[in-house]
């Protein structure tokens, strides 16, 4: 089955979380959750879909027939006709509508497990006041219907849609046009980590190029970071400077270049001896 890339930003994002699992899981193709579940912004550690997909990701995966790269830009900027406002309107109240059932079922069930000391609490308030006949009166079917005709839906609280599959009525164009250097050296070591088998991501965060995890990043640390190199000469104070780096993270430290009489990849590992 063909995975639709939408074209943002001039790479790919997935909105759809069967698509991502797929990804991940069949394809070891990590991208970076940029959406948010937090009303109050947006924060890493609580990212959503959709996710964004680096460009050589994008590429490869086009490449390998696995996805299509669409444009929904002219679609999705076009004003909704009225029927499709419309129908957004009545699907977001029938949402609302369901998140009030659920949270009111929720609210009945909690107050059941409870019942026996809210009815002695409601029947103490009630002789207090001198209120003898409905203390003895009160039963747990009235406090239950107290509790559902009391009950108040404030719609700020609701859970609204997260960003997700674009809506079914929509047209998007085929892009054919490459993302991503395939020539490129950073391209081609991408390549050769991920066919060696390795869960490859962007390296941004750590001044690399890479980082190397030997399984999936939600059940493993990074264990190297790769620098690409034009060429196989680097000089001391920055040799020291990224492999000094490698070792305040924790993590080996890897350069990849080109070898000079050939178009293989050379992979050096350096380490920082006591």
């Amino acid at each position: 089955m063909t995975i639709y890339l939408t074209l943002l930003n001039g790479t790919g994002y997935v909105f759809n979380a069967d698509d991502y699992m797929e990804l991940r899981t069949k394809h070891r193709i990590m991208g970076a959750p940029v959406g948010t579940a937090n009303s109050k912004g947006w924060s890493s550690s609580e990212a959503a879909l959709p996710v964004e997909l680096t460009k050589w990701e994008t590429q490869w995966l086009i490449e390998a027939r696995i996805a299509v790269l669409v444009s929904k830009s002219r679609a999705l900027k076009a004003p909704p006709s009225p029927e499709m406002l419309q129908a957004y309107k009545t699907e977001f109240k029938a949402s609302l509508l369901a998140q009030a059932d659920a949270l009111k079922a929720e609210k009945l069930r909690e107050t059941e497990r409870h019942v026996d000391k809210i009815l002695v609490g409601k029947r103490n308030k009630l002789l207090k006041q001198a209120k003898n006949e409905e203390a003895a009166a009160l039963t747990t079917e009235d406090v239950l219907e107290e509790i559902a005709n009391n009950f108040v839906f404030e719609s700020q609280n609701a859970l609204v849609e997260l960003p997700c599959s674009h809506m079914m009525n929509h047209f998007a164009k085929l892009c054919s046009e490459p993302v991503y250097d395939t020539k490129s050296l950073k391209y081609r070591v991408f390549l050769d980590l991920w066919r060696r088998g390795k869960f490859v991501t962007s390296g941004e965060a750590f001044g690399a190029d890479f980082l190397i995890y030997p399984g999936d990043p939600l059940l493993y640390h990074a264990s190297h970071i790769v620098i690409i190199l034009e060429s196989p000469a680097i000089r001391p104070l920055e040799l020291i400077c990224k492999v000094r780096l490698s070792v305040t993270v924790n993590k080996d430290c890897v350069f990849a270049y080109k070898q000079t009489d050939s178009s293989n990849i050379i992979y050096q590992s350096v380490k920082w001896c006591k």
